[in-house]
């Protein structure tokens, strides 16, 4: 019986730390997304048309291989699905208008503006203010993401509304995660990403036309990386993740993508380091950390 108990612990263990990775991966593969919109020579608009309507199939496929349902909802969950669409549709058209309009630092810390309501709300759902530890895990995070945004943030009146588009922006993905959290419960992930991607491929081309954009392409890499990675593999692994991990910690693992875009710039484009950029780093690792810790 001790073996048996043994081997159930570390079953769990271990895949507590697959959907930690899952949750950490996807925010990986969408960090690096605002690079291939600067690539794309479609509109950012029509980019994010692209990354949707691209990646539909390859979401279905996974969704049947995996032996997700796909048909037969209820229609409360059809509803959700059509309003998570439109809300991720219009947040994906003002985030990519907004990275044309302001600097890269600005579009990662005011586009994830909207894990600080998903915070909130999952813990008003709970009926409680937060513990000491996740006041720590919650100052840490929010820190470290300020002091990695810090030296690279502009905040004047060149970019005021290149920011206020990212932060409307990260404010309809808070809508989007919070209407999926009961879709999610009955349905696969696979299959949720696919119908809500589905729902928000006509907001995008409506937006899209109505700005005067160029819809079609001349350059396909930028936009069939942003389907794959951005929102096949990133929004993939964060719905799959979602229904394991509570509010505060789903919220504060959306922080650690300005992390990932100031490594990537390390990586990729040489850019320099200093010692406060390791700390930001460390702070925001820490947070995440401890917030995942108070769940257990």
């Amino acid at each position: 019986m001790g073996n048996a108990m043994g081997e159930q612990a570390h079953s769990a263990r271990t895949g507590q730390a697959l959907h930690f990775a899952a949750l950490l991966g996807g925010n990986v593969a969408l960090a690096v997304g605002p690079w291939f919109v600067r690539h794309a020579d479609s509109g950012p608009v029509s980019a994010g048309f692209w990354r949707l309507l691209l990646a539909v199939p390859v979401l279905f496929a996974l969704a049947l291989v995996n032996r997700e349902k796909v048909t037969g909802y209820r229609p409360a969950t059809w509803l959700a699905i059509a309003g998570a669409g439109m809300f991720f549709g219009l947040d994906i058209a003002s985030w990519h208008i907004g990275i044309g309009m302001t600097r890269m630092a600005n579009a990662t810390l005011f586009g994830n503006a909207g894990s600080l309501v998903v915070i909130a709300v999952g813990l008003y759902a709970l009926h409680r203010a937060p513990r000491s530890g996740e006041w720590l895990a919650f100052a840490l995070a929010i820190g470290g993401s300020a002091i990695l945004l810090g030296r690279s943030l502009e905040i004047g009146r060149s970019t005021l509304l290149g920011d206020l588009f990212c932060i409307t922006a990260g404010l309809l993905y808070a809508g989007y995660i919070l209407l999926l959290q009961k879709p999610r419960a009955t349905m696969g992930s696979w299959a949720l990403v696919a119908w809500s991607s589905v729902a928000g491929v006509p907001v995008m081309l409506a937006v899209a036309l109505y700005l005067g954009e160029p819809v079609w392409p001349n350059t396909w890499w930028p936009l069939l990386s942003l389907a794959l990675l951005g929102q096949v593999t990133g929004q993939g692994l964060l719905i799959y993740a979602m229904r394991h991990f509570t509010p505060l910690v789903f919220g504060l693992a959306l922080l650690s993508q300005p992390a990932i875009a100031v490594a990537l710039g390390w990586l990729a484009y040489g850019e320099r380091l200093v010692m406060v950029d390791f700390l930001g780093m460390v702070m925001v690792a820490a947070g995440l950390a401890l917030a995942r810790s108070t769940q257990d």
